[in-house]
């Protein structure tokens, strides 16, 4: 395994303001690869400027559920509701070319990394949809994925969970990062690493939150970042989406 530091993105959901808020704050500390753990899209106003500025990274990208449920549309494999999920994801689906669909189907669902010794997955280690949101969650997939590292998106809220055998029998353990906070992994410890969201934080902290994992020092460090959430809001607002999308972002719920 190579010594390397990865920057970690998650849920950007289209939105493109705050993606840029995370880059211009990350530009002053060293990475050497980017992975985004699902949704690009879903939910924002700039599902083609967010493609863009990701390939623009050479990102590593692994398929989310709104990425997916906006394939399924596209493959008239998912009915038409009125939901608000659906409504982005339509609304979305006219602007992105065929280019950018093309490349969306090459998302995988889940990515081993030996150089990093980590999976990359969306939900848990072991699914796309499930959520890894509590120690009780934790465990149950601790039990069934035996992996050393995992990255996980979907929850919205950066977070670590940690599993350790002692002599008393195995304990699991989670921390949230709220307002950021670095966390070492130490080395008997197995992991699962959350770097919340970039463009709809739901842990009541509106700023966008993003990390970094440094393998040589076998630490996770979470950055939240202060964006123009007016300027989101008032894009998504004139994109004509429905307006429950804007006013959940001042708020991070």
């Amino acid at each position: 395994m190579r010594d390397v530091r990865l920057l970690l993105l998650s849920d950007i959901h289209a939105n493109n303001t705050a993606l840029e808020a995370v880059l211009k704050d990350v530009s002053s500390r060293r990475y050497d690869g980017v992975v985004h753990l699902g949704d690009a899209l879903g939910y924002g106003p700039n599902p083609r400027e967010v493609l863009d500025t990701l390939r623009e990274l050479d990102a590593v990208c692994v398929m989310g559920n709104h990425d997916q449920m906006l394939l399924e549309y596209v493959d008239g494999k998912r009915a038409t509701r009125d939901s608000v999920v659906s409504l982005a994801l339509r609304w979305q689906l006219e602007r992105l070319s065929e280019r950018d669909i093309a490349w969306v189907r090459t998302w995988r669902d889940g990515i081993d990394d030996p150089d990093v010794g980590a999976r990359y997955r969306h939900g848990t280690p072991v699914s796309l949809d499930d959520y890894t949101d509590s120690v009780a969650a934790a465990r149950e997939v601790f039990g069934q994925w035996q992996g050393r590292l995992g990255f996980v998106g979907h929850t919205h809220v950066p977070a670590v969970y940690a599993t350790l055998n002692a002599p008393t029998g195995e304990w699991i353990k989670g921390q949230l990062f709220h307002d950021g906070g670095s966390y070492m992994v130490p080395p008997t410890t197995r992991v699962i690493l959350n770097p919340g969201s970039v463009g709809q934080p739901r842990d009541g902290n509106p700023r966008a939150s993003y990390a970094l994992y440094d393998t040589a020092r076998s630490s996770f460090e979470v950055f939240r970042v202060a964006y123009d959430v007016p300027r989101a809001q008032e894009a998504s607002l004139e994109a004509g989406l429905p307006q429950v999308l804007a006013a959940r972002l001042a708020v991070g719920k």
